[in-house]
């Protein structure tokens, strides 16, 4: 069961999903659908809140494949979940164990559901259903300016994706009023992803990081585009480091159905 305010589409044979805050089982500071396994919940409840979030999607929870976030701009492809720990390893969900540090994920298999965890950041899903391609991408500040989002383009592209055919999907994510950074930091990211540049609605330096994504995007070629209207700080249902900093994590994830 996920939360009644986050979005479920499918279009062309691809399925896209982002939950918002509610309807787990996670204590706070995490209340209640934590879904991120490194940020000091209950395993129990992380696991608890993996399998109904999948299982409300209609998706089986050993299916569904996570990463190591770390801002980077490494991609893996990927044909099914990760093994498990070996004995002796944390079997915590999220945590390093068995999961290489990336920060998008492809594959070419239906009914593979591929995940990636926010809380401020841009969750980036994509997928061309006629090359049977999906990604799920994590693109924050130094991975806008690190070309994650290129990058799992490139990866699509390279198993028979076209980018005119891909469905992009960004889903709710601190925005370009609310994310304040220092003149010099959005200069550097200006530098990199000119779309990206922004002001606080109190006049202050900022960073737009889904318009950046929106931009590289169009760049290279993807049309069907759709950006969350939420702004993860301002909203209550959802989760924000930036305005609570120990919180959980929101999840985004993508799947092609059966061709």
């Amino acid at each position: 069961m996920i939360g009644q305010h986050d979005t479920s589409i499918s279009t062309r044979g691809a399925h896209f999903a982002f939950t918002d805050r509610w309807g787990g089982v996670s204590a706070a500071p995490y209340e209640r659908l934590n879904l991120g396994g490194a940020v000091g919940d209950d395993p129990a409840a992380v696991r608890a809140n993996r399998t109904a979030a999948a299982e409300s999607l209609g998706l089986d929870p050993a299916l569904v494949v996570w990463m190591n976030q770390v801002h980077g701009r490494d991609v893996a492809v990927v044909d099914g979940p990760w093994p498990s720990p070996e004995p002796g390893q944390s079997p915590e969900p999220g945590t390093a164990a068995g999961i290489p540090a990336v920060d998008a994920l492809v594959t070419t298999r239906r009914g593979l559901a591929l995940a990636v965890l926010t809380a401020d950041c841009v969750p980036v899903l994509l997928a061309d259903p006629v090359a049977g391609v999906a990604a799920a991408a994590h693109a924050g500040r130094p991975g806008l300016v690190a070309g994650i989002v290129p990058a799992a383009v490139g990866a699509m592209v390279a198993r028979g994706a076209e980018p005119s055919r891909i469905t992009a999907r960004t889903g709710p994510a601190v925005c370009g009023r609310c994310y304040e950074v220092p003149e010099a930091m959005r200069a550097e990211v200006a530098d990199a992803v000119p779309e990206s540049w922004s002001e606080t609605s109190w006049g202050t330096p900022a960073v737009d990081v889904a318009a950046g994504v929106h931009a590289q995007l169009a760049a290279l070629g993807v049309a069907d585009r759709h950006r969350s209207e939420v702004c993860t700080l301002e909203s209550a249902d959802h989760f924000s480091y930036r305005r609570d900093r120990l919180t959980g994590r929101l999840a985004g994830y993508v799947w092609l159905g059966a061709s």
